[in-house]
């Protein structure tokens, strides 16, 4: 057998452990790069990555994980999974025998529903490794009002290794839905907050936060020229946390939550910012889609604005417990005139390679803690 020859300066036993040492640190960077490898080929042949979906709705209800990958096709490559954290509360004193389904349709009041992560980690560990790369899955099953909603999510790494990749979708401000969870509201004031923010960066998690921009139907955007309600309070907390990875959910509208007359500006001043420059916008809800899409004028001042950042965007469907796939669809193309205005690179960016960056260094920054901190107690 050949020996290796002797370095310079150095005998052959130290040659030798030298080239064992080169050896496995090749092999540690190759394994690295094959676990990122698949998901990046994976989506090549895809018409975009999904960084916003629920597989359940407010009453834990949704498609099985393998009905909603024939839903996926050939159309969605990799797809951020997580179910809905508010359960809504069938009180028969308010609704008798009609038993609700959906956060509108009812009085009764939203509750926390953690069991939803035990959920989501079974569905995924029940696919086969090619099909698990396709997911990327959340913790979202905490109250951000408990400063113990971190040990929620420490518990959940450890009973689940290998699993998730980032927290959220979860609530701070939202048309309706704050109101309606008894006990503190929610606040962007809360240290609680922060110290989830602070853990996501120690971990490598990727977060979603819905936090609505404004009030509900508070003013008229064309004329009132008051700040948005919660842009403030939003900007703090955003840069009061510079090494956390955030995805603002729906760039901050909803249902009733319209764009404020400077929305594009105040977006921009954001993107344009360093000191935000860990803060991603997705346009995910078909409530979302309907303002960006309501006139030309609206389509090209988005379109605008993403081709001046065109690494800040993601395209998100935020369906919810889909039954089939054109429902699952309708908001990819509900934006169908905005992937016109937009080129080809930017389109790219926004519908596949931002999400593909982002959460495959989640991933390995998310297996690096486990393997550091999760012991040996995960659910086979």
């Amino acid at each position: 057998m050949n020996k290796l020859p002797s370095l310079p300066g150095t005998n052959g036993r130290s040659a030798s452990r030298y080239a064992q040492w080169f050896l496995f640190f090749t092999q540690l960077v190759l394994a690295l790069l094959v676990r990122v490898a698949p998901a990046r080929s994976q989506t090549a042949n895809y018409e975009f990555n999904d960084s916003h979906f629920h597989l359940t709705n407010n009453i834990q209800e949704g498609p099985t994980i393998h009905d909603f990958l024939n839903m996926m096709g050939n159309k969605a490559g990799r797809v951020t999974l997580f179910g809905v954290p508010l359960q809504q509360q069938w009180s028969y004193r308010v609704d008798g025998d009609r038993a609700p389904t959906y956060y509108l349709h009812s009085d009764a009041p939203l509750y926390y529903y953690s069991f939803t992560d035990a959920w989501i980690a079974i569905a995924y560990k029940s696919l086969s490794k090619e099909q698990q790369a396709r997911f990327d899955p959340m913790i979202t099953g905490f109250n951000p009002t408990d400063m113990y909603a971190v040990d929620h999510i420490r518990r959940v790494l450890r009973i689940f290794p290998g699993v998730f990749a980032g927290i959220g979708e979860f609530t701070i401000h939202k048309e309706f839905v704050s109101a309606k969870i008894p006990g503190e509201v929610a606040s962007l004031q809360n240290p609680a907050l922060d110290r989830i923010f602070d853990f996501a960066a120690e971990v490598g998690l990727v977060v979603i936060l819905h936090n609505d921009i404004d009030i509900p139907i508070a003013r008229d955007v064309a004329k009132d020229e008051s700040e948005a309600a919660y842009l403030n309070q939003l900007k703090a907390v955003l840069k009061g946390h510079p090494n956390t990875t955030i995805i603002w959910a729906h760039m901050g509208l909803g249902r009733l939550v319209a764009p404020p007359k400077e929305h594009f500006a105040q977006i921009e001043a954001i993107l344009r910012d360093r000191d935000f420059r860990n803060v991603y916008v997705d346009i995910s809800w078909d409530e979302v889609a309907k303002y960006f899409v309501a006139s030309p004028e609206a389509t090209k001042g988005l379109a605008d604005l993403m081709q001046r950042y065109p690494e800040r965007f993601l395209f998100g469907t935020d369906a919810a417990a889909p039954t089939d796939q054109s429902k699952y669809l309708k908001v990819f193309y509900q934006y169908e005139l905005l992937w016109k205005a937009l080129d080809a690179e930017t389109s790219r960016k926004v519908r596949l390679g931002n999400y593909e960056r982002i959460f495959d260094e989640a991933r390995c920054k998310v297996r690096n803690w486990e393997n550091v901190h999760a012991p040996s107690v995960s659910l086979k």
